[in-house]
């Protein structure tokens, strides 16, 4: 009876993190401690490899949502997702390298920044800018994809969040067709992690499918509330959910 009430407990915060990610990504921050909790028995890497299975189907979802109604700029967001797929492979490959507690760090600091900018610049995201994509903009997207990209491989809490602000503040997207196209390069990351845990033995299928559905029940849920309510609703939401993401690193870190 415990193992079952714990899968239901599962499918529900899975439903959460796949609606949270739709819209504005770190959905991974409350279904990865749900998936510890449902397989205690599990190691650290098959609890990894099984979230990205479900995040994957949960993601591929919300992009063909997405797609029907928002225009992707695609000369920067395949660059950008080509290369955080690469350094997201890297990045899986370097996790004994890179001590996680710098990356925590630096991210707790980055997460701060994006909170007071997007707070105090009231005006950002809400419109969508109309600018003449070239070279520059193709290698910001590039080396800010890579970074990203390593970064979702060795460590990923708040990676989608970063590729939202990243597509807002440099590339004059509004917060919804920023969402839609942070979630195209996380198809990248996604898919380089599964190439790493898949061989290795590290995805417990039948978990990670059940999972998968609950995750694609509620990107579909975070799509419709994103494209309903535009990008004040998801310009909120991702204020609310650095505030979330701070508080949970800081915890961590100091805690």
């Amino acid at each position: 009876m415990a193992f079952e009430y714990s899968f239901v407990v599962l499918g529900f915060f899975a439903f959460c993190g796949g609606l949270i990610d739709a819209a504005v990504g770190g959905g991974g921050l409350i279904q990865i401690p749900a998936l510890i909790h449902a397989l205690p028995n599990a190691n650290l890497a098959a609890v990894f490899g099984t979230n990205k299975l479900a995040v994957l189907l949960g993601n591929t979802f919300s992009i063909s949502s997405y797609l029907r109604r928002v225009k992707v700029v695609w000369l920067i967001v395949l660059p950008t997702m080509l290369s955080a797929f690469v350094f997201s492979f890297l990045g899986a490959f370097s996790v004994s390298l890179v001590p996680k507690g710098i990356m925590e760090h630096v991210v707790l600091v980055m997460l701060i920044t994006m909170a007071i900018y997007t707070f105090m610049k009231k005006d950002l995201g809400k419109h969508h800018s109309v600018i003449k994509y070239g070279c520059r903009e193709i290698l910001i997207g590039i080396l800010a994809g890579a970074l990203i990209g390593f970064y979702d491989g060795i460590f990923g809490p708040g990676s989608g969040s970063l590729l939202l602000f990243l597509f807002v503040k440099f590339f004059g997207f509004d917060f919804l067709n920023a969402s839609a196209s942070a979630k195209v390069v996380n198809l990248g990351t996604f898919s380089a992690a599964l190439f790493f845990f898949i061989p290795t033995g590290n995805v417990l299928w039948s978990v990670g499918l059940l999972v998968g559905v609950c995750n694609v029940a509620g990107a579909v849920t975070g799509v419709f509330l994103a494209l309903r309510y535009g990008s004040g609703f998801v310009r909120v939401f991702f204020l609310m959910l650095l505030v979330f993401l701070i508080g949970r690193m800081a915890i961590s870190i100091f805690g």
